[in-house]
């Protein structure tokens, strides 16, 4: 089974198919399209009528799209959302559930067939809708239990997931980056601290390349890799979810725990929560005491970590047809102030990466 050529080409049948695993014996018998979008990747949802059994009331489907798949593949990230899903790898933070997954090789493709979120009425996040600070205790508490599950992470202990590659600054990430930062800095001269438009696109995306070297530094843990508010929802109990996992790495528990809180927050909500958020992060970690971050190092850790969102939404400001310019703008301002007010190349250098 792959993915449809065409939103026409899913029947009744192909979604009985794709059901089957979950919904033994359910035997569909209409399928209707009722939203389709085609990005960065090509993602419709369907409502379904049953003829017998029973199973979900709609679904939403995800697949490659053919004018971005070599991107996703040059960096990486092109089977990784299906291959996590179908090894069946614990997850233990709030997720979409995931009917059917199956990463296709030889087409350069893959299929996602999973919930509709909004059945459990499910609010999808982006940087135009800020969390509040209790929203992002609450994901930052998930991501501490991913983290704490995986933690001292490698191929050989955890066998399901060996195939989940390092971080790693590879060639193909920063061509993108090279390409669009100083296009984003042109878009965003006005709207960014002088701090940062005076960089060149070289030096942000040097800063990027020597933060994610930093990566491969112990502990390492799985790591969800995209963790930016535009990749979240919430659920009407307060839970905060994560959805893409596309960029899903083995790495340093920072990329992620860093990433999320700055993307989130307003700078304002940011500035005053910043330092209690990773003190609950470490916290809500479940791992041997002599194993748990210090606070200084998850704060010098934390202030690195701004170097990576300030390369990501400078090149995304810089780059057509992936986000809004109201999101990217957003986001960049948010990372840039971080960068500037934590001084993160300076964390960089106490590193010493």
């Amino acid at each position: 089974m792959h993915s449809p050529d065409d939103w026409h080409d899913v029947t009744p049948g192909w979604m009985s198919a794709a059901l089957a695993a979950r919904c033994p014996g359910a035997q569909v018998s209409n399928v209707t399209l009722a939203t389709r979008d085609d990005g960065t990747n090509r993602r419709a949802r369907f409502n379904i009528e049953y003829a017998r059994g029973t199973g979900p009331a709609s679904v939403f489907i995800k697949a490659h799209a053919a004018n971005h798949r070599i991107v996703h593949l040059r960096n990486g990230n092109l089977f990784n959302e299906a291959r996590l899903f179908a090894c069946g790898a614990e997850l233990p933070l709030e997720h979409p559930l995931v009917y059917l997954a199956k990463p296709d090789y030889l087409r350069l493709d893959f299929l996602l067939v999973m919930e509709d979120l909004l059945q459990r009425g499910a609010d999808p996040r982006d940087a135009t809708r800020p969390m509040s600070v209790e929203q992002v205790t609450n994901g930052m508490e998930g991501l501490a239990r991913l983290h704490g599950r995986y933690w001292n992470f490698s191929r050989w202990r955890d066998r399901r997931l060996r195939w989940v590659k390092p971080w790693r600054p590879t060639k193909g990430w920063q061509v993108g980056l090279q390409r669009c930062v100083p296009r984003g800095l042109e878009r965003g001269a006005g709207d960014l601290p002088v701090e940062v438009t005076r960089l060149t696109g070289d030096a942000i995306v040097d800063l990027w390349v020597r933060y994610v070297r930093g990566l491969s530094r112990a502990p390492v843990t799985l790591l969800h890799g995209d963790t930016h508010i535009g990749n979240t929802y919430l659920l009407p109990g307060g839970e905060v979810g994560f959805l893409d996992w596309q960029v899903v790495r083995r790495g340093h528990w920072s990329q992620d725990a860093g990433y999320f809180p700055v993307s989130a927050l307003t700078v304002e909500d940011r500035r005053a929560a910043q330092r209690d958020l990773m003190e609950g992060y470490r916290a809500a970690l479940a791992v041997p005491g002599d194993q748990r971050p210090s606070r200084e190092e998850a704060w010098l850790w934390y202030r690195a970590s701004s170097c990576y969102g300030l390369a990501i939404w400078l090149s995304t400001l810089g780059t057509d047809g992936y986000q809004s310019r109201e999101v990217s703008l957003a986001l960049a301002q948010r990372f840039a102030a971080a960068f500037v007010e934590l001084d993160g190349a300076g964390a960089l250098a106490e590193l010493r990466l």
